[in-house]
């Protein structure tokens, strides 16, 4: 084991686990940006963000973070030149082949939220593959958001939960907060209790809406691929000098 792994699996020493969110949520915004910055093409922040997220993924994991949730490719993205959209693809297909071995190592549960129909089918067979090979994993959950929209999901589990009620299945005096969220993309997953967003946009971008009624919201102008381990622990500080009410005194 390297000394860097062993620092790594440390809690800092000013921070509390038992005030540690159970679930983070992330934007992970600025990739282009960063490209930008440097002369580079904008795949090249996409390549240096996906090595950031593995980094993090890890991060939460030894740290004691129950679940990690991130917004990878939402359904306003499509709109992105071809060429770039066509790379992501092909980014997160390779990730997904390079480091499942890593991710069923490290007890990763892995699995996504969004409408998958719509991806190349070597992507969806990929990811078919990492969800089936970490059900059993009891480590860390780690959901990758992928086309995915948050009016999307809703209207979805709307549908869902009218064809029940249309088949007699569900009464339609039973639906409650709890039956809605059943047919989420993110059943049977707490809500975040902190979203981090990276690049200093100040919005949700169709994020969770559902899921981040109370979420504790953490905004950074680092770009995402900067966004390192020094950058997280200040969130998870800053998030555990905050007085969380939900509604109450």
């Amino acid at each position: 084991m390297t000394a860097h792994s062993v620092a790594l699996q440390k809690l800092p020493t000013d921070l509390l686990q038992d005030r540690l969110p159970r679930h983070v949520a992330v934007i992970m915004d600025g990739n282009g940006r960063w490209a930008k910055q440097r002369g580079m093409p904008r795949i090249r922040g996409h390549q240096r963000g996906a090595d950031v997220l593995k980094e993090l993924l890890r991060c939460c994991k030894d740290w004691g973070i129950q679940a990690l949730t991130v917004y990878s490719f939402s359904t306003e993205n499509w709109g992105r030149p071809l060429e770039e959209v066509e790379f992501l693809m092909m980014l997160y297909e390779r990730v997904l082949r390079r480091e499942l071995d890593e991710l069923i190592r490290a007890d990763v549960r892995i699995r996504f939220a969004g409408d998958l129909s719509v991806l190349p089918e070597i992507l969806r067979n990929r990811i078919d593959q990492a969800v089936l090979a970490t059900q059993n994993n009891q480590g860390i959950q780690f959901t990758v958001a992928k086309n995915y929209g948050g009016r999307q999901e809703i209207v979805q589990a709307c549908r869902a939960i009218a064809q029940k009620v249309q088949q007699g299945l569900i009464d339609p005096a039973q639906i409650d907060e709890a039956q809605f969220e059943r047919h989420l993309y993110t059943a049977g997953i707490c809500d975040p209790d902190l979203l981090i967003r990276t690049s200093g946009e100040m919005r949700l971008s169709n994020f969770l809406l559902w899921q981040m009624a109370y979420s504790e919201i953490y905004v950074t102008d680092t770009l995402w691929p900067d966004f390192d381990r020094t950058q997280f622990h200040q969130a998870l500080r800053d998030y555990q000098q905050r007085e969380r009410r939900f509604g109450k005194l």
